[in-house]
């Protein structure tokens, strides 16, 4: 009898964190079958590159799709019909979110009538096919990409990769004067530390980085010893995170990547989204902003009004609020840099300051596989 069959239609915005949510649910349907064939469909202009690095995907195939313009008839006769499961990203099937992006809903249309599933063809969520949650995602980056990571960084540390900010507006992340203050109270605190700044400048049509070769360079001068992972292929930064003890970005789906090479994230945290994608076994900790004074998780298009501070800001990323949980910021590096530091405790340390701020609003939250939900 044949394998039975599985298609993960994860077809959403092109950030690198919704590429690494449709790996995870992958390896989910895996779980609960090891027999099965996995298949997963992604937008060409994410980073695909990720799904080749996962030992549970079979079969990789990708699409152009624009989720703001009405995708061309023939986007998926690429792609095999005849699956057992065909298992799509639920938001292809929410409302607001074709409203949001009409694109979406023309793409969630044809894969409608394009593929034929045997067995069902249903959101990710829905009590079949058989899914097991929980698991931890891990990265096989290629071994070329791990020496280059090993020239770049040799063995000793303490290591902290940094990524200043991620795809959106630049004015949506911090100044580079408050980076220069942060790294600086870091260098303070661990003298001996070595750090690595990732990040992505080149404009391909893929997501890259806000900030200018410039700003990173003012960055970096901060610091006795940084080394570059910058504008070079993702395999490369990736390891490079690898031989991180610790990665500090704001919010960015990258970070969710560096946790699936087993990196524990420090996130300065705000702007629309908390956190929602936790790697279990990799720990993390959030620096959560006053909501009242730094107004933040508003979701898609409700954005607050920026501040002035060297030009417009995002005000949960200011001057003023990253001086006042600096402290906090450290605090955190300190238990994720200990050894200390483990999954279950970041869970619950972190819900428990967060279900205050949505003033127990817990139907907001949410999470990949619904991890939160023994912790609101």
């Amino acid at each position: 009898m044949p394998a039975e069959s599985v298609l993960v239609n994860f077809v959403y915005c092109h950030p690198v964190g919704h590429a690494v949510e449709a790996l995870q649910y992958s390896l989910g349907f895996r779980r609960a079958d090891p027999d099965r064939r996995i298949g997963v469909v992604l937008l060409e202009k994410t980073a695909v590159e990720l799904a080749s690095w996962c030992e549970h995907i079979d079969e990789v195939y990708t699409v152009d799709v624009d989720v703001f313009e009405p995708p061309s008839p023939d986007v998926l006769s690429h792609v095999p019909a005849e699956w057992d499961w065909v298992v799509d990203d639920p938001r292809g099937h929410q409302q607001w979110q074709h409203d949001l992006f009409p694109g979406l809903a023309g793409y969630y249309d044809l894969a409608a009538r394009h593929f034929r599933a045997s067995r069902g063809h249903l959101p990710i969520g829905a009590p079949r096919p058989s899914y097991h949650p929980k698991n931890r995602l891990e990265l096989t980056l290629p071994d070329e990409a791990r020496t280059w990571a090993a020239e770049l960084l040799p063995d000793g540390g303490p290591t902290i990769a940094v990524l200043p900010g991620g795809s959106s507006p630049r004015w949506r992340y911090p100044s580079v004067a408050s980076w220069r203050r942060v790294l600086s109270a870091f260098t303070e605190r661990w003298p001996t530390a070595r750090f690595c700044l990732v990040g992505k400048l080149a404009e391909d049509g893929r997501t890259n980085t806000t900030f200018t070769r410039e700003e990173f360079t003012a960055i970096a001068d901060v610091v006795p010893d940084a080394a570059w992972a910058v504008d070079v292929p993702l395999a490369r930064q990736l390891a490079a995170v690898e031989r991180c003890d610790l990665f500090l970005s704001p919010h960015t789906g990258f970070a969710f990547a560096a946790m699936a090479v087993g990196t524990p994230w420090l996130a300065l945290a705000g702007n629309d989204w908390a956190e929602y994608y936790f790697n279990p076994g990799v720990p993390f900790y959030s620096v959560l902003p006053d909501l009242k004074r730094f107004p933040s998780y508003v979701m898609l298009g409700n954005k607050p009004d920026p501040v002035e501070d060297d030009g417009p800001r995002s005000p949960s990323m200011s001057a003023e609020r990253i001086t006042e949980d600096l402290p906090e910021l450290l605090d955190g590096a300190t238990w994720l840099l200990s050894g200390e530091a483990d999954f279950e405790t970041a869970m619950r340390d972190h819900f428990r300051r967060l279900v205050p701020l949505f003033e127990g609003r817990t139907d907001a939250m949410f999470s990949v596989d619904n991890l939160h939900l023994p912790y609101v």
